[in-house]
């Protein structure tokens, strides 16, 4: 038996829902973003401030100010500072890779000393994720004292990249959650006809499994024997059928190589027996025919 089914209604049902819980995902996972973006600058300029604040501690300055860090661009940022001071090259880059080296929003960057009067760069070093490709040079050479800023520009691509990352990720683990749970609401209702397919087979209120041989009422399982269940399977398949006698032995026992003629009467007598709790149900004996197995349904 074909059984067809069509799932197209019930999924034309809920697509509007469905998209609507796409659209209210997208928009959420936007102002997210955003409200990232402004952590991570806060984050970063606090990070910032504190290389400021070492820097002058090597120096021999606990007093003066870090002035407030200034957004050069979308990446690059400037540390200025109160007052003048000096600096040592090997200090100054073990400081800067050691704050930033911790930190995930570091990635690749550039760091330029610049003289405030000339605005020419007094030092400079470039690390990178892969160490040999680092640049730092004049390790050794003091700088003597005066009015510096340091610039640090970061690779666009780690910032970028990173939120791309993030919100795929969390727009694919959204949709497939929504998509679960649609599925899950489309799924059809099971019908005797999916009992059939599974191999549950309904008689009246009962229920045989042919696989663990049982039979089940009321949640109650009554146990059946190999062929007490492949004889009740031919006749639940043919409920209301008359079924010939010659052909319940040759199914039965041809194959064992014996066929007894005493013996299908013996497990029609112990079938009845195990269906007598449904009255609805029953074995009846045409003579000289065979049998029917009777459901009444009303």
């Amino acid at each position: 038996m074909c059984v067809k089914r069509n799932f197209l209604p019930v999924k034309l049902k809920h697509l509007g829902g469905l998209l609507t819980l796409v659209f209210i995902s997208a928009i959420c996972l936007a102002f997210s973003m955003n409200s990232s973006d402004d952590f991570d600058f806060a984050r970063r300029e606090v990070l910032l401030r504190r290389i400021g604040h070492e820097i002058l501690l090597q120096s021999g300055d606990s007093t003066s100010r870090v002035l407030p860090v200034k957004k050069l661009a979308e990446n690059e940022f400037q540390i200025s500072f109160e007052q003048a001071f000096s600096f040592k090259p090997d200090s100054l880059v073990n400081t800067i890779q050691g704050l930033l080296g911790k930190e995930q929003i570091a990635g690749d960057y550039v760091v330029n000393v610049v003289n405030c009067s000339t605005a020419s760069v007094a030092y400079g070093f470039a690390i990178s994720k892969n160490k040999k490709d680092d640049i730092v040079a004049c390790i050794g050479r003091n700088q003597p004292e005066g009015c510096y800023m340091i610039n640090i520009k970061f690779k666009p691509i780690d910032i970028a990249s990173t939120k791309n990352r993030v919100l795929l990720g969390t727009s694919l683990i959204t949709l497939v959650f929504i998509g679960f749970i649609f599925l899950r609401s489309a799924k059809p209702k099971k019908t005797k006809a999916d009992s059939v397919e599974k191999g549950i087979l309904t008689l009246g209120t009962m229920s045989l499994n042919p696989e663990s041989r049982m039979l089940i009422l009321n949640g109650d399982s009554i146990e059946l024997t190999r062929t007490e269940t492949r004889l009740l399977h031919i006749f639940a398949l043919s409920p209301n059928e008359l079924i010939g006698r010659d052909r319940l032995q040759k199914e039965i026992w041809e194959d064992d190589g014996v066929i007894v003629g005493r013996s299908l009467d013996m497990f029609i007598s112990k079938l009845r027996k195990k269906l007598k709790p449904d009255q609805n149900i029953n074995i009846v004996v045409k003579r000289g025919k065979g049998y029917i197995l009777e459901i009444n349904t009303q």
